[in-house]
């Protein structure tokens, strides 16, 4: 067996695994849905994934036509906006609560995509006290 294709062959895996590293890198880093607050929503024509906190009563139904409540910046410095999400609604979900749901603003209200809602956790965010 001649050693003259080993040089070539190793030169061809290492090409290939540099390629796919500089994909997976892209896409980890630039292939993201952006996040935004509220406030920052205005003039989006695009897909984005909203995050704020909960505001106002939620009402309505997330398996039919659809439970709607408002957002506002993290702060709580903003006008809310209204969101109508479809789907399975986490445990934590209540208002004050932080949320993140993904979809597009249609006529002034952010329609949400199936399934996109997520809430923040409080205690993973909380200092521990100190005994």
């Amino acid at each position: 067996m001649s050693r003259t294709g080993s040089p070539v062959r190793l030169v061809i895996a290492l090409s290939v695994a540099a390629v796919l590293a500089i994909f997976l890198l892209y896409v980890s880093v630039a292939g993201g849905t952006p996040s935004i607050q509220p406030s920052q929503l205005h003039g989006r024509t695009g897909e984005v994934a909203l995050v704020g906190k909960v505001t106002g009563s939620p009402a309505g139904d997330a398996q039919a036509s659809g439970l709607r409540f408002r957002m506002r910046d993290v702060s709580g410095q903003s006008a809310s906006i209204p969101v109508v999400y479809r789907g399975s609604v986490p445990d934590l979900f209540k208002v004050g609560r932080e949320v993140r749901v993904e979809g597009r603003l249609r006529n002034g209200v952010f329609v949400a995509k199936k399934d996109s809602l997520r809430t923040k956790c409080p205690s993973k965010y909380v200092a521990k006290k100190s005994t």
